[in-house]
């Protein structure tokens, strides 16, 4: 289906319906409700370190769900493989923009499954991508102490093995999605895939399709940001 038609079906109905209610239970949208912390929409990206519109996303995009009162209610799965696959003749990984994206992606893999807490992980990733976009990959080791977080257990992860076995897991994981990957960062909703659109309009699709899952009312900061898009 075509993109502005997912757009229109998950975003412009659901949010003219909101409007069509009634004056008062627009005006009950307000910054004072509070989302259900029981209520939990999954939310996956599939991503590569390397790839530029990924690391926009992360960086520019994403982030905003840390500041619009939708965190508290998303589980957030960050997957780092993205286009890479495994060479059969000497079972290595090779990633589509070279040996430094197999390593970050190693490394945030690790990061993931050590830290367990989405701030701090995703805080690291946060950076690791900035650099990324600036041309400084190279320096990601920096981000650790600027987060007041150690590297030690991320790189024995790195240097043990165990991030090159989560790498595969994750590998498995991108190649069995179903539909297929097609695009990235592959956005996924509930197990939705929001497909191959824009940046724009995948964060549009995201942030229709996380208000529509939920059971409660959405904070009016977070229906201005839907519409600003």
């Amino acid at each position: 289906m075509p993109c502005w038609k997912v757009l229109f079906l998950l975003f412009f109905i659901p949010l003219l319906l909101i409007f069509l209610i009634s004056p008062s239970t627009v005006s009950s949208y307000s910054l004072d409700v509070k989302v259900s912390s029981s209520v939990k929409v999954n939310l996956s990206v599939y991503y590569e370190t390397l790839c530029p519109s990924c690391a926009n996303f992360i960086v520019k995009n994403l982030m905003s769900i840390f500041n619009d009162g939708l965190f508290d209610i998303i589980n957030l799965r960050m997957v780092p493989w993205g286009n890479a696959h495994m060479n059969r003749v000497n079972n290595t990984i090779v990633c589509q923009n070279g040996l430094d994206e197999c390593e970050l992606n190693t490394i945030q893999a690790c990061a993931i499954n050590v830290f367990r807490d989405v701030n701090k992980y995703y805080g690291l990733i946060f950076c690791m991508e900035f650099l990324a976009i600036e041309g400084r990959h190279q320096n990601w080791q920096t981000c650790f102490d600027s987060l007041g977080l150690s590297a030690k257990s991320v790189l024995k992860c790195y240097n043990n093995g165990t991030g090159t076995k989560l790498e595969v897991e994750h590998g498995y994981e991108t190649a069995h999605l179903d539909p297929p990957q097609s695009f990235l960062p592959w956005v996924v909703v509930n197990y939705q895939p929001l497909g191959n659109c824009r940046i724009t309009t995948i964060l549009q699709l995201m942030y229709a399709m996380l208000t529509k899952a939920l059971l409660n009312p959405v904070s009016a900061n977070c229906l201005q940001q839907i519409s600003a898009q």
